[in-house]
């Protein structure tokens, strides 16, 4: 298959899989992710993150998951393609950022970096500047209603605001929470109460 032919591909499994991971598997345990720039998210399996807060395992694992709750969750979105592919390239970052730092792995900055990384990808594949501008706008705000939570000094809302949509941040947060693994009815309902407590804020100031 030709890049062409896996981006045709990949994009059809994003909008129309009910459960995309699987599929998106097969074509890597096919062989047929093994080029630039697909071979970037097959590498997502050699990443690591913290087992406190990633119990799935690999970045792969995550993202895998993250992509399934998408795909349940994309008729909400005002873009089911961009919402789609902000999906499975929100963490891209951490296959430049992820550190072992005193025992603990740690993606630091791995928002920032992935809007990077995602243009690039998006740009290979030749999508128009919009939509490139649109998927990477995502993936580089989709940690700021964890930011928001934690009242941490990354969280900005004022260039979030300017520059994507917060409902479309909000929901891609939501997925990248709940694509987890070791969650339990509590923890889902705390995580849904954090993501529109932000939502909830971001009208407020938008308003």
């Amino acid at each position: 298959m030709t890049t062409k032919d896996n981006y045709y591909k990949i994009n059809e499994i994003l909008l129309e899989s009910k459960n995309p991971s699987k599929e998106i598997l097969a074509l890597i345990k096919e062989g047929k992710l093994e080029e630039d720039p697909f071979n970037l998210i097959k590498k997502l399996s050699l990443i690591d993150q913290n087992k406190k807060y990633h119990p799935e395992g690999n970045v792969l694992n995550h993202v895998l998951l993250v992509v399934d709750e998408a795909a349940k969750n994309k008729e909400l979105s005002k873009d089911k393609e961009a919402f789609m592919w902000a999906a499975l390239l929100h963490d891209m970052g951490k296959l430049t950022t992820t550190r072992l730092r005193k025992g603990r792995l740690t993606s630091y900055n791995h928002d920032v970096e992935g809007e990077k990384i995602a243009y690039d990808i998006l740009d290979k594949l030749g999508k128009d500047e919009k939509f490139k501008t649109k998927v990477s706008k995502l993936v580089r705000y989709h940690m700021q209603p964890l930011f928001f939570d934690k009242n941490l000094p990354f969280f900005d809302p004022s260039n979030m605001l300017k520059e994507c949509d917060y409902e479309e941040v909000a929901l891609l947060s939501k997925c990248d929470r709940l694509g987890r693994g070791g969650l339990n009815e509590a923890k889902i309902k705390e995580e849904c109460d954090r993501i529109e407590n932000f939502r909830n804020y971001c009208k407020k100031v938008s308003d």
